[in-house]
Order: structure tokens, then C-alpha cells, then sequence
């Protein structure tokens, strides 16, 4: 948005830039409180809060931001990258928690980040006491599998914004389309006959 508004107010001088921005930043706060006012009428939110100042919305990203350290010092902790479709989320999410929870007691599922964009961050963190390396190869791995297989029940990704790497290739050849993972292969032999590129990723 900045470099389109700098765009627009190219070759203007300093105040009317300015201005222009302040103008821009106004316009969209309206529409943000009119959109929450649109889902508070249609009972898609119960409560709601706005930063009035700077001072306000660094608050609201730290707290955001400090969910990983917070994790952290619970314990160790198994963490998913998923996306489902935007509107299923919350159900998504009423429901995996506590399917996780009693599947695996003294565990704790968090969901945080995004979610309006369809993206979350889906952590499960292990029972207190357990032992980090331990956990994460025996139950950790096994809570992964049942949350991708969730995730692929709600029809969304066991990958989102950080893509597959090499830790969920194995996920990706259990539960991933065997069409589009044929015309991956064959895009993959293309253009990459002999294996030199990126050799042992993805496919």
C-alpha cells in the first residue's frame, strides 16, 4: 500500500504527500469499522478491539508476537503450517482442538496467526515434563500425521506459507492429489533430467 501511495503522490510536495497518506489511512479505518460493524449486526463477532494510537497497535503485534516465546517456555511443542478454506476455519478449529486434546491427554493445541487469510499456526504442545527430542519422535510425529489428516478432512493444506520443505515430503506423498503429484514428476523430469536441481526436495 505505501508504494502505491507513493506512487499516486509523486511529485507532490512534502504536505500535500502527507495529506494524501493521512487521507488514505482515515478512509481505510472506516471501512475496517464498518466492516466489523457489518459482522457484529450479521453475529459473525461477539467483541472486538481497535487501537486508537501508535502506542496501542505495537501493543496488539506484541502480544502477537510473543506466542512463539510463550510457547516456548511451556514446553516443547509440535508446529503445523496449515491452511483450511477462510469461512471453515473456526469450525475447523472447535474442532481439532479437542479431538487432539483427548486424543493425546495433557497436550495443548494453540491456534494463532492469520486466520482471516485461511493460514494458521496450529501447534500442539506436549504434556509438562515431557522430554523434548523424545516426544517430538514418538507422539509429536504421530499428533503431525493426525493433524494433517485433519486438515486434509476439512479440504486444506498441510502447507501454507512455508511451503513443504523436506520435513513434510513424506506428508505430502501420503495425503497429496496422486494427479497433481504425477504432473509435478513429470514437470520435475522436464526440466530436470538428471536430478541436479534441488536434488531430494518436494518429489
Amino acid at each position: 500500500m505505501k508504494a502505491a501511495l507513493l506512487q499516486m503522490t509523486a511529485g507532490v510536495g512534502p504536505a500535500a504527500h502527507a495529506r494524501t497518506v493521512a487521507g488514505a489511512i482515515d478512509d481505510a479505518a472506516e471501512r475496517g469499522a464498518a466492516m466489523l460493524e457489518d459482522a457484529f449486526e450479521k453475529g459473525l463477532l461477539e467483541d472486538a478491539a481497535i487501537a486508537a494510537n501508535e502506542a496501542q497497535a505495537d501493543g496488539f503485534w506484541l502480544i502477537r508476537d510473543t506466542v512463539p516465546a510463550a510457547e516456548r517456555a511451556r514446553g516443547p511443542a509440535v508446529q503445523h503450517d496449515i491452511s483450511v478454506p477462510v469461512e471453515d476455519m473456526p469450525g475447523f478449529i472447535d474442532a481439532a482442538v479437542p479431538a487432539l486434546e483427548s486424543a493425546w491427554p495433557g497436550t495443548e493445541a494453540i491456534a494463532f496467526g492469520h486466520l482471516g487469510d485461511g493460514n494458521v499456526h496450529f501447534h500442539v504442545i506436549a504434556p509438562q515434563g515431557s522430554d523434548g527430542v523424545s516426544w517430538q519422535a514418538g507422539d509429536g510425529k504421530a499428533i503431525s500425521r493426525q493433524v494433517h489428516d485433519l486438515v486434509t478432512a476439512w479440504n486444506g493444506s498441510i502447507s501454507a506459507e512455508h511451503g513443504i520443505g523436506q520435513l513434510k515430503r513424506d506428508e505430502l506423498a501420503r495425503l497429496g492429489d496422486p494427479v497433481a503429484l504425477e504432473m509435478m514428476r513429470q514437470v520435475k523430469r522436464a526440466l530436470d533430467p538428471q536430478g541436479l536441481l534441488n536434488p531430494g526436495k518436494l518429489i
